[in-house]
């Protein structure tokens, strides 16, 4: 999408009748940032195939050069030449641009090694709380500055990491819980992880089973203690599966007007938490069928409305709010506190811009009520977020007139997303 195209709103065409379409998505953001930082600190070279290329993993690709460790794409790879440990270079400005986890990521593992690095990201990223996270480096070794450094931009001072115990809230982000993690074999002793109240779960279960990959054996013991005893990371070649949040948007469109598989992603075997989502298109009515091809959603008659707890899957909570006024029913989701510390207040902005299409909302703290309706033409603002952009694409697809200003934001996470839009809003594909 061109400058000129971003400066407009785009048009979200309404689907044609008994839609039925196969996509394929482009692959999983979180796997592919997790994959570049695991083989950066592998010995020997790692190729990611599949891997997604978006604003975000070009960021962290961005950073990881800044940091010593070569990145190369080749087609649809990405090739690394691993440091064999913490990053190799002494000396570092990381500018981390929107991307979330390369800021939370990328710190913990330049605290593993010994150097000054200067990190800093765009202002979007720089309201991002960090604050949980740098408490533990500092305790782990490392100095900041500002010395109570609690968001970008800051200096950090690393010494190598600790290990030893280490208590960590868990209930802001999962993702400083997975960089601790995925740092933690660069320790000088084994890390002793205990988490308060994590949310997100099945993202860190997603960073453990990457972590073995790479040869790393990290131990859960019980729900909130994880064990990570000093080690090295061996380079690999890794298949990359399709974005499971960018899924969401696609087959919620079969929830409401039709069906749609989406290819290469199975409901099986996926390492995304966010596969999950297929629970809630389920309980709505929906029909799930996992072909070999890929997962199918063929949407009923009418949805139903269900009451859920999506602390596990936040990133999916757009996605159902933007199809909850075509329920029969309320639909209530609960459990999303941390989504109002992302990229915008995502329960404000979902509520902001329901009410501009006549939707009736409800919201607390960490939950949000959605009221069956009418949805009329309006024109979105995604305040910067990718994920509210693709969300009100899917109620475009059963109301007429609906508009996205800043359609450009999706580059984000999905660069390509209109594009594939497309074959949903034609019926074809």
């Amino acid at each position: 999408m061109n400058a000129a195209q971003a400066s407009h709103p785009r048009s979200v065409r309404p689907a044609r009748p008994g839609l039925d379409v196969r996509v394929r998505v482009p692959g999983s953001k979180s796997i592919t940032n997790r994959a570049l930082l695991l083989a950066g600190l592998a010995a020997g070279e790692s190729v990611l195939r599949g891997a997604l290329e978006a604003g975000d993993t070009d960021a962290f690709a961005a950073a990881l050069w800044s940091l010593g460790i070569a990145v190369e794409r080749r087609g649809g790879d990405l090739r690394i030449t691993g440091a064999g440990g913490p990053p190799p270079a002494a000396e570092a400005a990381v500018f981390c641009a929107e991307a979330g986890t390369a800021a939370r990521f990328l710190l913990a593992a330049a605290a593993a090694g010994d150097g000054v690095y200067d990190f800093d990201a765009a202002p979007q990223l720089r309201r991002r709380p960090l604050g949980d996270l740098l408490d533990a480096l500092r305790a782990q070794g490392a100095d900041t500055l500002p010395h109570d450094a609690a968001a970008l931009p800051l200096t950090l001072s690393a010494h190598g990491l600790r290990g030893g115990a280490l208590t960590l809230p868990g209930d802001v982000s999962s993702q400083f819980v997975s960089a601790l993690l995925m740092a933690a074999p660069l320790g000088r002793a084994p890390l002793d992880l205990r988490v308060e109240g994590l949310v997100s779960r099945p993202y860190v279960t997603m960073t453990l089973r990457m972590m073995e990959r790479f040869g790393a054996a990290p131990r859960v013991v019980g729900t909130d203690r994880f064990l990570v005893a000093p080690g090295r990371y061996t380079g690999c070649s890794y298949d990359v599966e399709p974005d499971a949040s960018t899924a969401s948007y696609f087959l919620a469109a079969a929830a409401v007007a039709g069906r749609v598989q989406v290819l290469g992603l199975h409901r099986a075997d996926a390492l995304q938490g966010d596969i999950a989502f297929l629970d809630v298109l389920e309980a709505m009515g929906c029909r799930i069928e996992d072909e070999p091809a890929g997962v199918r959603v063929t949407g009923p008659p009418a949805l139903e409305g269900v009451t859920v707890d999506m602390a596990a899957i936040p990133d999916t909570f757009m996605t159902l709010a933007a199809i909850a006024p075509l329920a029969t029913s309320p639909v209530t989701v609960t459990g999303i506190g941390n989504v109002r510390f992302k990229e915008s207040d995502r329960i404000a902005a979902m509520e902001e811009n329901l009410g501009r299409t006549g939707v009736r909302t409800e919201s607390g703290p960490d939950w949000m009520r959605v009221f069956p309706g009418t949805p009329h033409g309006a024109t979105i603002d995604p305040h910067g977020d990718h994920r509210i952009a693709m969300a009100f694409a899917v109620l475009g697809l059963a109301t007429p007139g609906i508009a996205v200003d800043d359609p450009a934001c999706v580059a984000k996470t999905c660069p390509g997303f209109f594009d594939l839009w497309r074959t949903l809003e034609q019926g074809t594909g």
